[in-house]
């Protein structure tokens, strides 16, 4: 429906109500139009609603308390549940994962390894149970000696991949890499400070090579792995490798497997060498064992015999002289300190049998 009209009205005009009027400006004519009316439609708005709590505060990325703090506080909570743990009432499975004993005591104990696990599925760690694990391998070790004796020989077996991989060290062994001499424009030690780090490497290197290159493997040249200003290790002469391959090879099992702990605790053959040779049954080449009469035999062991804090000296000179200087990390160095000493213990327990073939 369209009316005519004479007035002029605007493009749109706003009326009284919910009605609009619009001029049709291509109808002919002098400022007429046609008025077309329509009702126009409000908007529904929809009610604010929230779906859930606002969102936690963003924590921060570290804890201010610092991990120790957590990993005590981590432990004390599993020790919590251990308490009230009830076997009969979980499912399978979920017990290996928690500690199943209720009261603790402190009491002498041979196991102690198996003591101080949280749960039993730590036991499946190797560096977690030393005695336990180095038993182990030996035991399967001599079991696969018996079964298969020239195994190694042919280029496979247990036998075959540990020397394979201790032969590795020998190029890189700890106990031959020293640090690079002073240049001249460097200038000497200042009066009242200790020996230098390349002195003091080749003070202790001495009496360990002296005593390998004469009771162990006569004639064999060690050399340092390090040339002066140099960063990469040269490899030992081939005869030297040959002689030291041939005797892993005979070793029994279980001085063979003592000897992989000792090389891959310590990273130095040498070391592990030395402080298997000393205390083994089996080989019977400790200080007690020298030529002399039995005053002096006895005189060289007390002052001699090669130990486990010689052995762990010997293998962390280098961060013991830096940590004399600057001082040690928390939780770092005196944790590796403590691993590295009983690691060469269990070395020590696994050679040296009923203790009647080593000395005493």
């Amino acid at each position: 429906m369209g009316v005519v009209v004479r007035p002029v009205w605007p493009k749109k005009t706003r009326l009284s109500g919910n009605r609009s009027v619009e001029i049709d400006k291509s109808t002919p004519g002098n400022y007429s139009g046609v008025i077309k009316i329509s009702i126009a439609a409000t908007a529904t708005p929809f009610p604010i609603s929230v779906p859930g709590p606002p969102p936690p505060a963003p924590a921060p990325a570290t804890s201010q308390y610092g991990e120790r703090v957590d990993r005590r506080r981590r432990q004390a909570e599993l020790l919590k549940k251990g308490q009230d743990l009830r076997a009969s009432h979980m499912k399978p499975g979920t017990a290996m994962k928690k500690r199943f004993w209720k009261d603790v005591s402190v009491q002498k104990d041979d196991a102690l390894e198996w003591d101080l696990l949280l749960s039993a599925q730590q036991a499946t760690k190797s560096h977690l149970i030393p005695i336990t694990s180095i038993s182990s391998r030996a035991h399967t070790l001599s079991i696969e000696d018996a079964d298969n004796q020239h195994a190694a020989s042919a280029g496979n077996g247990i036998r075959y991949d540990i020397i394979n991989t201790l032969l590795r060290y020998l190029d890189t062994d700890t106990l031959l890499c020293w640090a690079p001499a002073p240049r001249s424009y460097e200038g000497k030690e200042e009066e009242g400070r200790q020996e230098g780090l390349r002195e003091l490497q080749i003070r202790t290197a001495k009496p360990v090579l002296s005593y390998l290159t004469q009771r162990v493997w006569p004639g064999v040249e060690l050399c340092p792995t390090l040339d002066d200003g140099s960063i990469l290790p040269k490899a030992q002469p081939p005869a030297t490798r040959a002689v030291i391959k041939g005797w892993m090879a005979g070793l029994p099992a279980w001085e063979l497997v003592g000897l992989e702990r000792a090389v891959l605790a310590g990273k130095s053959l040498c070391v592990g060498a030395r402080l298997v040779c000393e205390w083994s049954e089996y080989l019977k080449l400790g200080m007690g064992s020298s030529t002399g009469t039995t005053e002096e035999q006895g005189q060289d062991v007390r002052r001699e015999k090669f130990g486990i804090e010689d052995a762990a000296e010997a293998c962390s000179l280098e961060v013991r002289w830096q940590t004399g200087r600057w001082g040690e990390v928390e939780d770092t160095h005196d944790v590796e300190k403590e691993d590295l000493r009983r690691q060469f213990g269990s070395v020590v327990l696994v050679v040296s049998g009923t203790g009647k073939g080593a000395s005493d």
